[in-house]
């Protein structure tokens, strides 16, 4: 053993608890369990010992060693293409399906994770050798700490206000509210959207939130994680069962049609507040310079 061994060890492992940390199946079931879990424990080994070794390197004035961590980068991109793959193949067989701008959400995630995995690493073994282990048990911490808060993005509850109404019919026409969701011409079915359907009002909280609920595949996110905590009562072939999210287009507001098997109204408000606001999807227009300058000029 040499004076690199501790720090490498300790850092390796502050990289691997960090991603295990950050790495969660939830009702979604992804990543699933056990294999997806698997997969990603030894993306992040490789991740924490890519960072460990920069610094021994370095100091060793070893410069040119410093190149794999751009080969590092190329290879974790490839964690988004095979995420993003994968995903895709999956989501034609869901009943709600997650839509592209969820999956590009997700696959960037677990590329970004596995940066978050080297810069623990990183500092960690830095610490240890500039200073002593318990410094490097400290910045450890705030490391983790750091993780939690970039895994951690904004949710819909943040941006808009959810409110519950029950659908109802004018002639064919299913509405949420005053807000038009489709036709359906069928009796049978128009009952049993009755019993079973729900419906909630996204009420956006200013403008820059009207426009983010107002992207397809936020909307789309927002069906899939009700259906996917809830259930939902369709099949294959059934167009009249198909939850849909439509807007107002006058004030932005955003109907959304469910057929849960699951009819709990504190729940479903729940889980629609707990879906993320896809990277994607948000757009912040009252940021740009054009509508700046129209402010000040009135």
């Amino acid at each position: 053993m040499n004076e690199y061994t501790f720090p490498i060890m300790f850092g390796v492992l502050a990289g691997v608890v960090a991603r295990l940390y950050m790495l969660k199946t939830d009702y979604r079931q992804y990543p699933t369990y056990l294999h997806g879990k698997i997969i990603h424990i030894a993306l992040g080994f490789i991740a924490a010992g890519l960072g460990t070794i920069a610094v021994p390197a370095i100091m060793e004035k070893e410069f040119t060693a410093i190149t794999f961590l751009t080969l590092a980068a190329s290879q974790f991109r490839e964690v988004r293409n095979m995420e993003r793959n994968t995903l895709t193949e999956l989501d034609k067989f869901e009943l709600v399906p997650r839509g592209n701008t969820y999956i590009e959400g997700i696959a960037i995630a677990f590329e970004s994770r596995n940066y978050l995995v080297i810069f623990t690493s990183l500092s960690v073994t830095f610490a240890y050798l500039i200073f002593n282990f318990w410094l490097s048990l400290f910045v450890a911490i705030i490391c983790m700490f750091l993780a939690k808060m970039l895994m951690s993005g904004g949710t819909l509850k943040d941006i808009v206000d959810i409110e519950y109404v029950k659908p109802h019919f004018e002639g064919s026409g299913l509405y949420v509210d005053n807000i038009y969701i489709m036709n359906i011409g069928i009796p049978e079915k128009r009952d049993l959207v009755l019993k079973y359907g729900m419906g909630f009002i996204l009420k956006p909280k200013n403008f820059n939130a009207r426009t983010t609920i107002a992207n397809l595949g936020q909307r789309q996110a927002v069906l899939h994680d009700v259906s996917t905590a809830l259930g939902v009562i369709r099949d294959s072939g059934e167009p009249s069962l198909v939850p849909l999210a439509k807007r107002d287009l006058d004030d932005g507001r955003v109907g959304v049609f469910v057929l849960p098997q699951k009819q709990d109204i504190p729940t479903a408000i729940r889980v629609i507040g707990n879906v993320p606001t896809l990277e994607n999807a948000i757009r912040m227009p009252t940021e740009s310079d054009a509508n700046k300058k129209g402010s000040m000029m009135k």
